[in-house]
């Protein structure tokens, strides 16, 4: 069994040593992750500037390397370059911090394995959504969906998206299969001056709280459970595709 594991906050993030440490025990596990931090990267892949990857000495049963580049990037030259013979399952994370409902359009973890699924590599996005960062019961939860995925399989261009809620895993009440929710958040900008009297801009968007059914990932998370959440690639509207082949359009 062959897992490549990545991530978005970089190859010395905590989420990342647990779960490859984990799962080394039982498969052959290759890391590729970037050098740095690459939250919010979404699916970006980079064209202008070369990529660099370079080893990074972990365990001797562990293969790892670094790449100056995003979570896309990394899951590309890994199947591409990196990995002599092809991973039978891609995960990204563990993530520190939740990638739940409308999230994963922005989230480096997502989009690492949106990229894996693309590639025809079944795949898995998980994320602890909040502190504290112990990672001892997500591991065993990442495992027991990698152990179903490798028993089912998985759909053509899917992946699933896994939260898991923090706590010990005897606080955690299961495991359920949910929807993406929603998570919306209000634009926040503060204005500060660099040295020179320059004026720019911080982010610090603050979450809203959204009306969510019982069987979001958001709500399953809230009540203390881990959502595992399948996703797909199938961005066409349906239900307009029909109006829209209607209108007549003019010069």
């Amino acid at each position: 069994m062959r897992i490549l594991i990545t991530n978005d906050d970089g190859i010395h993030a905590p989420g990342l040593y647990a779960i490859a440490n984990h799962l080394s025990e039982t498969a052959e596990v290759t890391v590729v992750a970037p050098e740095r931090q690459q939250s919010a990267t979404s699916h970006s892949i980079t064209l202008h500037k070369p990529l660099h990857v370079n080893p990074v000495h972990w365990r001797k049963d562990i293969t790892a390397f670094q790449v100056n580049g995003t979570p896309a990037d990394c899951v590309k030259i890994a199947l591409g370059v990196l990995c002599d013979n092809q991973p039978d399952l891609v995960i990204s994370g563990i993530n520190s911090g939740a990638n739940l409902g409308s999230d994963i359009i922005y989230s480096g973890t997502a989009s690492a394995a949106a990229e894996a699924a693309l590639q025809g590599r079944p795949a898995i996005a998980c994320s602890l959504v909040e502190a504290p960062f112990k990672f001892t019961a997500s591991v065993r939860i990442v495992a027991m969906v990698a152990k179903a995925v490798f028993k089912y399989g998985m759909p053509e261009h899917s992946y699933l998206n896994v939260n898991v809620p923090p706590g010990d895993l005897e606080q955690i009440q299961g495991v359920r299969v949910t929807q993406l929710g929603s998570r919306t958040y209000r634009n926040l900008y503060e204005k500060r001056l660099d040295p020179l009297g320059r004026a720019y801009y911080w982010q610090a968007g603050k979450l809203v709280a959204s009306d969510n059914a019982p069987d979001t990932d958001v709500e399953t998370v809230k009540n203390g459970f881990a959502s595992i959440t399948p996703v797909q690639f199938h961005f066409t509207n349906p239900s307009h595709l029909a109006t829209l082949k209607q209108w007549q359009f003019e010069w």
